[in-house]
């Protein structure tokens, strides 16, 4: 795991939709790829390349088990970058104020 990472492509891979969608499917425990597959309609490989530089740098890690690939998220760390990031604590102080608008 390398800690040293581009903080601004993190953020950039972070928010793209088909890893925001494997990050939030992974908040609840690992998932197994056949299962990611299916749920974003894109290869093993493809979600393998899009995760590549969050795996590199520990943010999710993979575990073969047998036949199977299993997909882990280090949810401390994620959330620690989420909350050094300026821009993303506008934006859910924004969602936080649009929340109470509407409830």
């Amino acid at each position: 795991m390398n800690e040293n990472f581009d903080k601004r492509k993190m953020i950039e891979i972070l928010v793209d939709p088909n890893v925001s969608i494997i990050l939030s499917e992974l908040e609840d425990g690992g998932k197994e790829s056949i299962y990611l597959t299916q749920k974003l309609q894109i290869s093993d490989i493809e979600i393998k390349k899009r995760l590549a530089y969050v795996i590199h740098h520990g943010f999710v890690m993979i575990n073969q088990d047998e036949n199977k690939t299993i997909f882990t998220a280090d949810k401390e760390k994620l959330n620690k970058i989420m909350e050094m990031d300026e821009n993303f604590s506008g934006v859910v102080n924004g969602l936080t104020e649009l929340d109470q608008y509407l409830n």
